[in-house]
């Protein structure tokens, strides 16, 4: 019995090192095995930069931030001719002082991220983001594109933000919170001032599974109950619940 061959039917050029093309790197900089670290980059001291990651031309690493493995930062949005909405951005990402950037998480151009901010995993941060300071955005949430996140906010696992929302500072975003920007439902041809999300004012509460629709205001330190279906204002501390969501108590009741 002839045993097959165990060695590849192919040729591979494979590297543990990482690509380093930049040549701005402050003290003290960690750089793991197959990271790409582009020309036009810029990363400050005690960085750490696990393997597989990619940082893209454009980049702005402050100090001390640490990225996990297979994240991606500075990916440059692509409509491919499909999508409705024009593509717009600036090659730049700045992400500030001690963030972490947690494993698989996409990070593309013409964002801003505050100092002591988490990315959690597999996150997808797109185009025109701004985040504050001190917030976390948790596992597998998706940002869409022109969000405004304020500072110290918790934005929990699974959430959907649509493009064109704002959310001011210390607000709690619970998991599988879904929102939308388009009441006709892509049917028309794309503008921006029509496809607005909803918008969330500081010290508000968002339950789990709860649905904001497009336009609406949660007023400030208002909270929506779990899986209530949000379609019209909510005064500030103010709790609503139910399908549609309406008032049922103040805040301090």
């Amino acid at each position: 019995m002839v045993m097959p061959s165990l060695q590849p039917q192919y040729n591979a050029a494979i590297s543990s090192k990482p690509t380093v093309e930049t040549d701005t790197i402050g003290r003290n900089v960690v750089i793991m095995q197959n990271a790409v670290v582009r020309k036009g980059s810029l990363i400050g001291d005690n960085v750490v930069i696990h393997p597989n990651v990619v940082i893209e031309s454009g980049v702005e690493i402050a100090d001390g931030v640490e990225i996990f493995p297979g994240a991606y930062i500075g990916k440059p949005p692509k409509g491919a001719g499909a999508t409705a909405r024009p593509i717009k951005y600036n090659k730049f990402v700045k992400i500030g002082p001690e963030c972490s950037i947690g494993p698989n998480s996409v990070i593309y151009c013409d964002v801003i991220i505050g100092n002591n901010t988490l990315i959690g995993d597999g996150a997808s941060i797109r185009e025109q983001c701004r985040i504050g300071s001190k917030s976390v955005i948790g596992r597998y949430v998706t940002v869409n594109y022109n969000v405004k996140i304020g500072d110290r906010v918790k934005v929990m696992d699974h959430a959907w933000l649509a493009g064109n929302m704002t959310i001011g500072s210390d607000v709690f975003i619970s998991g599988g919170v879904l929102t939308s920007n388009d009441n006709e439902l892509g049917r028309h041809v794309y503008r921006d001032e029509e496809m607005i999300g909803p918008s969330i004012e500081d010290q508000a509460m968002i339950g789990v599974g709860a649905i904001l629709l497009p336009g609406v205001m949660i007023g400030a330190g208002a909270i929506v109950g779990a899986g209530a279906v949000v379609t019209k204002d909510v005064p500030p501390r103010k709790v609503v619940m139910g399908i549609p969501a309406r008032v049922v108590k103040d805040v301090d009741s």
